[in-house]
C-alpha cells in the first residue's frame, strides 16, 4: 500500500509520507472526473453515432460537456480557495452553485433548444457524464489523504530536566 501524501515515503511498514506541502486535491481530482466521464462520453458518442447519426454524437457530446463544464467550475473554485480560506470555501461552494444552476437555466430558457439537438442522446450524455463524474470523484476523495490535525511537536528539554508542552 502507498500514500498519495507527497512529499514523504510511501507508507508500508515504514513510517508515514510526511504531510505538507503537496499537489492540489481538486485539480487531481478535476483530471480524474474529466478522465472518467470524458471516456465514458466518448462511448456514447460513439452509440449515439451508430444510432442517430451526426445529430445524435453532437447532442450526446453537448450534454455531457455542459455536464462537466458545471461540475468542473466547483473544483476549479475549491482549488483556487480551498487553501487560502478552507472555511469559506463551503460558503463559496453554495454561492456558486446558486449562480450555476441559475446561469445555466437562463441560457437554455434564453436560447432555447437549437433545432439539431436530439433531447434523448442530450439526456443521455448528461446523465452519463453525471454518474461517472460523481463516481470518479468519490473514489478520488476515497483515497485522498487528508490532514485533520497538526502534526505533534517535539517537546523541548528545559534546564530543571522538566518538558515544554
Amino acid at each position: 500500500m502507498t500514500s498519495n501524501a507527497e512529499p514523504g515515503p510511501p507508507s508500508g511498514n515504514g513510517s508515514v509520507g510526511a504531510s505538507g506541502s503537496r499537489r492540489s486535491l481538486w485539480l487531481g481530482l478535476l483530471g480524474l472526473s474529466s478522465a472518467a466521464a470524458g471516456g465514458a462520453l466518448l462511448l456514447t458518442g460513439i452509440l449515439a453515432l451508430i444510432f442517430n447519426g451526426w445529430v445524435g454524437l453532437l447532442s450526446s457530446t453537448f450534454g455531457g460537456l455542459l455536464v462537466m463544464a458545471f461540475f468542473a467550475i466547483s473544483l476549479l473554485i475549491g482549488h483556487f480557495v480551498g487553501r487560502s480560506n478552507p472555511s469559506g470555501a463551503v460558503g463559496l461552494f453554495v454561492a456558486t452553485y446558486v449562480v450555476k444552476v441559475i446561469g445555466f437555466a437562463v441560457v437554455l430558457f434564453v436560447l432555447g433548444a437549437p433545432a439539431w439537438l436530439h433531447e434523448r442522446w442530450f439526456l443521455i450524455g448528461a446523465v452519463v457524464c453525471v454518474v461517472f463524474w460523481q463516481a470518479a470523484e468519490i473514489y478520488g476523495f476515497s483515497k485522498a489523504r487528508l490532514q485533520i490535525f497538526d502534526d505533534p511537536q517535539p517537546s523541548r528539554q528545559t534546564d530543571s530536566g522538566s518538558t515544554d508542552v
